[in-house]
């Protein structure tokens, strides 16, 4: 029997989610996939039971979007040439005292941080937005998807 590590899901015979992940970080060292890397870090010194996983992968996207989620999304990590883009599914409600986001600001959701080459990082102020994100997601009420997905794992 397989160890499963703390925050990921494996699926049988194909690894942790996590894993496209590794393999996007792992590619070919530029700005972006080290600024990718730092976040995953404080993602997970923010929460260490975030699940990682790749969704969204589409013909124009193979690889995917990282995402990391604990009760519901908490924010997706981008990239793009000229920036990485750090998205947080329900952003417009999270506190931001440090005025971490600058992007997607019209939304009633969504909102964003786009980190550019040489942009440094609040990294205090990233961790309390991930830990409030974390918070939001169990204070939410069940959504009709996630009541499907407790039926099913409670199923005999």
């Amino acid at each position: 029997m397989r160890k499963r590590t703390v925050g990921s899901k494996e699926t049988a015979g194909h690894g942790p989610p996590s894993q496209p992940i590794d393999c996007r970080i792992n590619a070919p060292n530029d700005w972006r996939t080290q600024t990718l890397a730092r976040i995953r870090q404080l993602i997970r010194e923010a929460d260490p039971e975030a699940v990682e996983e790749v969704k969204w992968r589409k013909p124009g996207n193979p690889a995917g979007v990282p995402a990391w989620s604990h009760g519901g999304i908490i924010c997706t990590g981008e990239t793009y040439k000229d920036k990485l883009k750090l998205t947080f599914a329900k952003g417009a409600s999270l506190p931001d005292p440090a005025g971490l986001f600058n992007a997607s600001l019209d939304g009633n959701t969504r909102r964003a941080i786009d980190i550019r080459q040489g942009d440094q990082i609040n990294e205090p102020a990233l961790r309390a937005l991930v830990r409030a994100a974390v918070e939001l997601n169990a204070s939410a009420p069940p959504t009709a998807h996630s009541a499907r997905s407790n039926k099913k794992s409670a199923a005999p």
